[in-house]
């Protein structure tokens, strides 16, 4: 496991809420992109405050209660933002990230009232039993991006999604290099087994939303 970084090695990246509170996600400075926070990510946790979702002048909160498990989490905020909108999160990473993970949970505990977060390891295509039943939303921001990872991760979807389990993935469109080929793959692979709707930018984050940034509302087929 990669050594605790000291206080020095990190930024913040402050996310303001709705409600006017604000999530302090901390960066490091040297690491892989698992330590920074994507503008997906950002674009993904507004959207899961939008009304459709989180609305406390009409009592309505899809996440209350909701078990949800984010994939390629990194710093976490998305999964912090689902907890402090009551979901009970579970933010999941690769080994060298947990030590993130647990700062950025620590640091925004405060936030957290009716939901709940932890972090746990989980490798793309290995064993999911840690986290079944299957919850009732997967959340991923920026995950494809490496081709040699697409299978896994749609494995690792095929394993831990039920019937009426909700995958959200947002990611950020990339014509460099062999983004288009993987980008491609993954959707070839995914399609096999589920099915995808595309979210319009009017029922985004009026702010936080990008013609390059998409989500998408991903189902297992019947």
């Amino acid at each position: 496991m990669a050594a605790d970084p000291g206080e020095g090695d990190y930024f913040v990246r402050e996310i303001e809420k709705n409600d006017g509170s604000t999530l302090k996600v901390k960066q490091c400075y040297l690491g892989d992109v698992g330590c920074v926070v994507w503008d997906a990510a950002i674009v993904l946790a507004k959207y899961l405050e939008t009304k459709q979702f989180y609305d406390p002048s009409s009592a309505v909160n899809v996440w209350a209660g909701k078990r949800v498990v984010e994939l390629g989490a990194g710093t976490g905020a998305v999964g912090l933002m689902a907890a402090t909108l009551g979901a009970e999160v579970t933010v999941t990473d690769l080994e060298d990230l947990q030590t993130l993970l647990r700062v950025n949970i620590q640091e925004n505990q405060a936030l957290v009232s009716s939901g709940s977060v932890t972090a746990k390891v989980l490798k793309w295509g290995e064993d999911v039993s840690d986290f079944l039943p299957p919850p009732h939303y997967v959340l991923m921001a920026d995950c494809i991006y490496y081709e040699q990872s697409i299978a896994p991760l749609v494995e690792s979807l095929k394993l831990l999604s039920g019937s009426e389990t909700c995958i959200i993935c947002c990611h950020e469109k990339r014509t460099q290099g062999v983004n288009p080929k993987v980008e491609r793959r993954f959707f070839e692979l995914l399609q096999q087994n589920f099915n995808c709707e595309e979210i319009p930018s009017d029922k985004q984050d009026p702010v936080f939303s990008s013609s390059d940034i998409h989500i998408l509302h991903i189902w297992r087929k019947v």
